[in-house]
Protein backbone atom coordinates (compact mmCIF):
# COMPACT_ATOMS: atom_id res chain seq x y z
CA UNK A 1 0.00 0.00 0.00
CA UNK A 2 2.71 2.46 -0.04
CA UNK A 3 2.33 3.30 -3.65
CA UNK A 4 -1.44 4.02 -2.64
CA UNK A 5 0.26 6.46 0.10
CA UNK A 6 2.38 7.91 -1.99
CA UNK A 7 0.34 8.80 -4.86
CA UNK A 8 -2.36 10.49 -2.06
CA UNK A 9 0.38 12.97 -0.89
CA UNK A 10 0.73 14.01 -4.81
CA UNK A 11 -0.72 17.15 -5.87
CA UNK A 12 -2.51 16.55 -9.64
CA UNK A 13 0.88 18.37 -11.49
CA UNK A 14 2.66 15.39 -9.83
CA UNK A 15 -0.12 12.72 -10.43
CA UNK A 16 -0.10 14.41 -14.50
CA UNK A 17 3.65 14.00 -14.74
CA UNK A 18 3.75 10.53 -13.61
CA UNK A 19 0.92 9.65 -15.77
CA UNK A 20 2.57 11.32 -18.84
CA UNK A 21 5.82 9.06 -17.62
CA UNK A 22 3.78 6.43 -17.88
CA UNK A 23 2.29 6.76 -21.11
CA UNK A 24 5.30 7.84 -23.06
CA UNK A 25 7.15 4.52 -21.35
CA UNK A 26 3.99 2.18 -22.30
CA UNK A 27 4.33 3.90 -25.75
CA UNK A 28 7.89 3.38 -26.38
CA UNK A 29 7.24 -0.66 -25.40
CA UNK A 30 4.33 -0.86 -28.14
CA UNK A 31 6.90 0.73 -30.77
CA UNK A 32 9.04 -1.92 -29.99
CA UNK A 33 6.50 -4.79 -29.67
CA UNK A 34 5.56 -3.23 -33.37
CA UNK A 35 9.60 -3.42 -34.91
CA UNK A 36 9.51 -6.93 -32.99
CA UNK A 37 6.25 -8.27 -34.48
CA UNK A 38 7.48 -6.82 -38.21
CA UNK A 39 10.72 -8.52 -37.78
CA UNK A 40 9.23 -11.39 -36.42
CA UNK A 41 6.46 -11.54 -39.52
CA UNK A 42 9.23 -10.83 -42.26
CA UNK A 43 11.52 -14.06 -40.50
CA UNK A 44 7.85 -15.90 -41.06
CA UNK A 45 7.71 -15.52 -44.63
CA UNK A 46 11.06 -16.48 -45.16
CA UNK A 47 10.45 -19.88 -43.22
CA UNK A 48 7.75 -20.34 -45.69
CA UNK A 49 9.65 -20.03 -48.83
CA UNK A 50 12.17 -22.29 -47.71
CA UNK A 51 9.21 -24.88 -46.55
CA UNK A 52 7.95 -24.51 -49.75
CA UNK A 53 11.21 -24.93 -51.61
CA UNK A 54 11.52 -28.03 -49.28
CA UNK A 55 8.21 -29.72 -50.51
CA UNK A 56 8.75 -29.15 -54.27
CA UNK A 57 12.19 -30.37 -54.21
CA UNK A 58 10.59 -33.82 -52.05
CA UNK A 59 8.24 -34.00 -54.49
CA UNK A 60 10.62 -34.16 -57.29
CA UNK A 61 12.34 -36.41 -55.49
CA UNK A 62 9.43 -38.62 -54.81
CA UNK A 63 8.91 -38.72 -58.70
CA UNK A 64 12.65 -39.49 -59.58
CA UNK A 65 12.07 -42.08 -57.39
CA UNK A 66 8.74 -42.80 -58.61
CA UNK A 67 10.53 -43.60 -62.12
CA UNK A 68 13.22 -45.79 -61.29
CA UNK A 69 10.88 -47.89 -59.08
CA UNK A 70 8.99 -47.90 -62.43
CA UNK A 71 12.26 -49.08 -64.17
CA UNK A 72 13.82 -51.64 -61.52
CA UNK A 73 10.05 -53.57 -61.57
CA UNK A 74 11.00 -53.20 -65.67
CA UNK A 75 13.96 -54.73 -65.11
CA UNK A 76 12.77 -57.27 -62.84
CA UNK A 77 9.89 -58.94 -65.29
CA UNK A 78 12.83 -58.97 -68.46
CA UNK A 79 14.95 -60.88 -66.00
CA UNK A 80 11.92 -63.42 -64.83
CA UNK A 81 10.98 -63.90 -68.50
CA UNK A 82 14.60 -64.17 -69.03
CA UNK A 83 14.79 -67.38 -66.59
CA UNK A 84 11.31 -68.46 -67.11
Amino acid sequence: MQGAAIISCMNIDERLEKLAERHEALTHNVELLMLETEKHGKEIGELKNIVKDFAEGTARLLHVAELHQHRLDSHDDRIDKLEG
